[in-house]
């Protein structure tokens, strides 16, 4: 078990399966000592737990569990191509978008829920840059979806 998988454990984690696309593309590609995923919705066994805005039917506390699970997917995705979490030097860049009521204004709050997780399951590798946009609809009427980059040790 990685350093990595091994910390997702002491936190009650266990890193999932790999989503499957829902269309023409990959979980994640890597280009040189970066990997860049695509967005992950928090999908879990398959599907869905909780659908609709946030702000309307989900409310910001949900979204910020959906969005660690967004980011536990991302990990997921990224360990596809990688093989191995421990090559991870740091993350870069976390991207997450929310689908939001019209007068939502909390999605960096939402957000956080997959900041937070990276920073507790890689510590100071979790640290990265990061946009949180809200957004009017997502697949699926998923109320979070999450990309990260994340940067190779060589």
């Amino acid at each position: 078990m990685s350093v990595v998988e091994a910390r997702l454990a002491e936190l009650g984690l266990t890193l999932p399966e790999v989503v499957p696309p829902l269309a023409a593309y990959q979980p994640a590609v890597q280009s040189g000592v970066h990997v860049y995923t695509a967005g992950q919705l928090p999908m879990v066994e398959g599907k869905l737990p909780v659908t609709g805005k946030v702000g309307a039917e989900v409310t910001p506390e949900e979204a910020k569990d959906l969005a660690r699970v967004c980011a536990l997917n991302a990990l997921a995705a990224v360990k596809s191509v990688t093989g191995d979490l421990d090559r991870i030097a740091r993350v870069v860049k976390v991207v997450g978008f929310v689908a939001s009521a019209s007068d939502f204004t909390g999605q960096p709050g939402v957000v956080n829920g997959a900041s937070e997780l990276l920073g507790e399951v890689l510590g100071d590798k979790g640290v990265h840059a990061r946009s949180a946009v809200g957004v009017a609809v997502l697949p699926l009427d998923a109320p979070v979806e999450v990309e990260i980059q994340v940067e190779l040790a060589q």
